[in-house]
C-alpha cells in the first residue's frame, strides 16, 4: 500500500487530494499547523492526522520521526503555500517576501531535505511540488493569456522557484519521480472562492502525479491538461 503525506491538508486542494487518494487506495498522512483543524479533518476523510509547520525545523522534524516509527512514506506532496499580502507592488515589504518565500519556497527545501532519507527507504519514492502557472514564464508572456495581466510579485516568483527548485531536485535525486503540479485557478478559501474550476479539477495534476507508482518522467511541470510550458 502506498503511504502518502500531504503538507496544508486540512483545506481546500490538500483536502481535497487527500480525499481522493484516500479513495484510491493510498494510506494518507494529513499534514497541517492547527492541531484541532487538522485532526478533525484526518478523522472526516480516515487519513493520520500528523502537526506539521514547513516553516519550522522543529515541527518537521517531529513529523519525520512519527511518520518513520509509523512505517515511512512513499509520496510527498509539498501542497503548503500562502498568497502573501494583497498590496501594491511599490508597498511590499522585505518583510513580506520572507513570509511568503518562508512557506512556499523555504518550506519546500525543508521538507524535501528531511524527507529524503525516508523517501530513499520507498520502493517508489515520489515527490509533487504545487506550484502555478502564475510562475510560468510562458505564460505570463503570453498577451493571451487570461491572467497575463495579473501582478503579485512575491506569491508568482516564488511559484517560479518552486518549479525551479522541482527540476534541479529531479537532477539531483534521480532515483526519485518528482515533479511539479499546477492546479489552475480552482476555487478555494485561498483565492476567496473565486476560482474558475472545482476542487476536484484543481486536483486532477497533483492526483494524476502521486498515483503513478514510481514510474513516469521526472522534472516536469503538468497542468490538468498535460505538460505545460515554463
Amino acid at each position: 500500500m502506498t503511504t502518502t503525506l500531504i503538507t496544508g491538508a486540512n483545506k481546500g486542494l490538500g483536502y481535497e487530494t487527500a480525499c481522493r487518494l484516500i479513495d484510491a487506495g493510498h494510506t494518507v498522512w494529513m499534514g497541517a499547523r492547527d492541531q484541532v483543524r487538522g485532526q478533525q479533518a484526518a478523522d472526516a476523510l480516515g487519513g493520520r492526522f500528523v502537526q506539521l509547520d514547513v516553516t519550522s525545523d522543529a515541527s518537521v522534524a517531529s513529523a519525520v520521526k512519527t511518520i518513520a516509527n509509523a512505517g515511512g512514506v512513499d509520496v510527498l506532496i509539498n501542497n503548503a503555500g500562502i498568497s502573501g499580502p494583497f498590496k501594491k507592488a511599490a508597498e511590499l515589504t522585505a518583510e513580506d517576501a520572507l513570509a511568503v518565500y518562508g512557506t512556499n519556497v523555504v518550506g519546500v527545501v525543508r521538507m524535501t531535505s528531511a524527507f529524503v532519507p525516508l523517501l530513499r527507504a520507498s520502493s517508489a519514492p515520489t515527490i509533487v511540488n504545487v506550484t502555478s502557472g502564475l510562475g510560468s514564464f510562458a505564460f505570463v508572456h503570453d498577451p493571451e493569456w487570461i491572467y497575463a495581466k495579473f501582478t503579485a510579485p512575491l506569491y508568482t516568483s516564488s511559484k517560479s522557484a518552486v518549479t525551479m527548485l522541482t527540476m534541479q531536485y529531479a537532477k539531483a535525486f534521480p532515483e526519485m519521480r518528482i515533479n511539479a503540479a499546477d492546479p489552475g485557478y480552482t476555487a478555494t478559501d485561498f483565492n476567496g472562492n473565486s476560482g474558475t474550476q472545482t476542487v476536484r479539477e484543481g486536483t486532477d495534476a497533483i492526483v494524476d502525479l502521486a498515483t503513478r507508482g514510481g514510474g513516469g518522467p521526472t522534472g516536469t511541470f503538468i497542468d490538468r491538461s498535460g505538460v505545460a510550458p515554463f
